[in-house]
Formats: structure tokens, C-alpha cells, sequence
């Protein structure tokens, strides 16, 4: 039996390798923590990070439909067959497939609802400690997407209401749009000519968004650069007055590209909001045994000349998901 003097000698090498390491994990918390507080812990802690790794337009790490957006600015992209299909009153889903040089590069996974049987919240975890399934069982939805715009701690970047409080930044510069949702109104107001503090002040749940993608008088809002490829997510509303959402499974679209389709779509859009995009673009459905899980997965940076792509340390665990809309049943 080893005597303890001669055990500690033999551990004595490992104990500096080993303390060298605890203050390595603690320093890297810490700063963690001081960039993102407890969403970047809790985002690092699920889902393992993520990081920009730099590549070119025809990297195979790109899906095939980025890479054709970023070969041809100006390839056209129209909408493939689809059919709304009922899944319950007031409810509908369909996917509408998108098409350019004759195949199809991204698809659109929509819903239909009726504001007049389901209602409407925006709910926020600034913690980064909910994805797409823990909002679906927190708030037994029949639809879960992602909201508007964060912070980088996991806080509202731009105004909303949830549940009848205010939230976001009190001083915020919004020409485009917010979703709201009021015992009197539940749709997409246009902010160009509307006050944001007017039409938030009187809702139970609300959200200020950017840019319009569609807009009453056809005019475009959008002002992005082409290379700037994600999934995309928007609510919207048609001409009878149902709440349309929408998100892509792919990255074909940049923003200006997007608002054409969606402009161009047989939706019957009078008003389209982007929501945020990126991995962090996701949707849910669970209503009369219909099941949609769907997760985002790219975002695509260029600056300068340089592009980057958002990439996962370790593992593909959906986004946590800081800021919501959900579609409950009345």
C-alpha cells in the first residue's frame, strides 16, 4: 500500500496541470458572462457555442441553394405548386416550395390563421434558456416562431409588449413595422407614418420589427446586401385579415431577394414583417395531432468582400430562442 507521502509526490505533477485548467474554464466564464451574461452561459452550456468561420462563395460547407444565390445576383426566384390545407378551424399550414433555374432551392413552411379563433403573445427568455420544444410545452401553443430582434445578453433590441408590459428600448427610431395584437387589432401595422409608442401602448402583446417586406403601395424598404444569406422568418396578414407566417428552410434568400418573392407570392399579402433571421429562425405546430418541428440552421455575413458563416462549436441543438410569438387557442 502506497504510504501518503509517497501518494502525494506521485499526484504532485497533476495538481498544477489540473488548477492551471480550473482557472482557465473560470476565466473563460467569466468572460463570458461579461459579454452575454447568463445568455451567453446558458447558450454556451446547451448548445456548446458558436463561432464565424470565414469562407468562400462556392465552400462546401454552404447548402447548394447559397451557393447559386451567391453565384447569380439576379437569378429569378419564383413559387413552385402548393395548397393550403386545414388542420383544424381557423388553422391552416402548406409549404411552398421556392424554384430558380428549374429546381427547387428553398422552401417556405407557412401557416394560415384565423385571429378571430386563436390569439396571439410574445414572450421573452432572455436567459437563453428555452428552444423551439421548451416553448412549445411551456406554453402549450398551437404555433411557436421567432420573434423580433435581441441583444447580444439575450434582451429585446427593439420595442415589445409581452403580456401587457413594456419591454425593449424606450427611446428606438422605427420606421417599418410592428406586429400588435389588441382587443381591437391583431395584425401588422406599417410604422412609416404611424407612432410606435401610440400603437403599443394599447396592446396586450406587441413587437417592432424590420424591414416591411411587403408593403400596401408595393414599395420597397428593404436595404441590405445581397451576400447576407439566412433563414428567414415573417408574419404577415392578407387581404381578409389572417395572420400569415412563414419560415424558410434554407438560405436562399437575402432580404431584398425575399421581399420579392413574398411580394410576388400568391399569399395575398397586403403587409409583411421580417422577423429575425439566422439560426434562430425556427417554427412549431402541434394542433390535432399536425406536428411541424423545424429548426434553423444558417446565417451568412459579408463584409468588406468577406464573407462568414455561423457555425456550432459542438453538436446541432436548435437555437434557444430569446423572443417568441406563439399562437394559442381562445
Amino acid at each position: 500500500m502506497m504510504r501518503l507521502p509517497r501518494l502525494a509526490a506521485a499526484l504532485r505533477p497533476l495538481v498544477r496541470p489540473a488548477l492551471g485548467l480550473v482557472v482557465f474554464v473560470a476565466i473563460g466564464v467569466a468572460c463570458v458572462y461579461a459579454v452575454a451574461g447568463s445568455y451567453g452561459l446558458n447558450i454556451v452550456l446547451h448548445r456548446g457555442g458558436t463561432l464565424w468561420v470565414p469562407v468562400a462563395a462556392n465552400d462546401p460547407r454552404l447548402s447548394s441553394s447559397m451557393r447559386l444565390a451567391l453565384h447569380n445576383r439576379s437569378i429569378a426566384a419564383t413559387p413552385g405548386g402548393f395548397a393550403w390545407r386545414s388542420i383544424g378551424p381557423g388553422f391552416e399550414v402548406a409549404e411552398l416550395p421556392v424554384t430558380a433555374n428549374g429546381a427547387t432551392v428553398d422552401q417556405i413552411l407557412l401557416a394560415r390563421v384565423d385571429p378571430a379563433r386563436f390569439r396571439f403573445v410574445v414572450r421573452t427568455a432572455p436567459a437563453g434558456n428555452r428552444n423551439l420544444d421548451e416553448w412549445m410545452a411551456a406554453l402549450n401553443a398551437a404555433l411557436v416562431i421567432n420573434g423580433s430582434y435581441f441583444t447580444r445578453d439575450g434582451t429585446p433590441d427593439t420595442p415589445l409588449v409581452s403580456g401587457g408590459v413594456a419591454l425593449g428600448p424606450k427611446t428606438y427610431l422605427a420606421k417599418h413595422g410592428a406586429f400588435v395584437a389588441s382587443a381591437t387589432f391583431v395584425g401588422v401595422h406599417d410604422l412609416a407614418k404611424e407612432d410606435w409608442h401610440t400603437l403599443l401602448r394599447g396592446a396586450d402583446d406587441a413587437m417592432v420589427s424590420f424591414p416591411m417586406l411587403v408593403t400596401a403601395d408595393g414599395a420597397s424598404r428593404v436595404n441590405a446586401d445581397w451576400q447576407r444569406l439566412a433563414n428567414r422568418s415573417f408574419v404577415g396578414q392578407d387581404r381578409s385579415g389572417r395572420i400569415v407566417l412563414g419560415t424558410t428552410t434554407d438560405a436562399f434568400f437575402a432580404l431584398d431577394r425575399f421581399a420579392d418573392f413574398l411580394a410576388k407570392a400568391p399569399l395575398d399579402l397586403a403587409l409583411a414583417l421580417n422577423l429575425d433571421g439566422g439560426p434562430v429562425a425556427s417554427q412549431g405546430i402541434a394542433l390535432n395531432g399536425y406536428r411541424r418541428d423545424y429548426c434553423g440552421q444558417w446565417e451568412l455575413a459579408a463584409r468588406g468582400g468577406r464573407m462568414r458563416l455561423l457555425a456550432s462549436i459542438i453538436g446541432t441543438r436548435c437555437w434557444e430562442m430569446p423572443i417568441v410569438l406563439a399562437v394559442l387557442p381562445k
